[in-house]
């Protein structure tokens, strides 16, 4: 079963990401550069959508109880090769008609 995140923009580019894991609710601040919401998603492509397929794909790869405080998408597409691949196929898999 995976994670489901409540996400609440915070600032420009900083959204506070929420779950529930193992009896515990988890928080970590996701900060995304402005650019990666093109390069990730396309022109239309929503950030809170970005910001929950990244969270999503982070899930996969380790425990979101092991999510830090602080997530720069920065940080996680240069430490996963198939980062980008990844959360593109995530955010076409939630778009209407997919």
């Amino acid at each position: 079963m995976s994670a489901s995140f409540d996400i609440t923009r915070v600032n420009d580019n900083e959204y506070r990401v929420r779950t529930e894991a193992e009896g515990q609710s988890v928080e970590s601040l996701f900060r995304m550069n402005p650019d990666l919401q093109g390069r990730l998603g396309g022109p239309e492509a929503d950030e809170v959508a970005v910001v929950e397929a990244t969270a999503r794909f982070l899930s996969r790869h380790q425990s979101v109880i092991d999510f830090p405080p602080m997530i720069d998408l920065e940080d996680i597409l240069a430490t996963y090769d198939d980062a980008p691949e990844q959360i593109q196929r995530l955010l076409a898999d939630d778009s209407p008609g997919a």
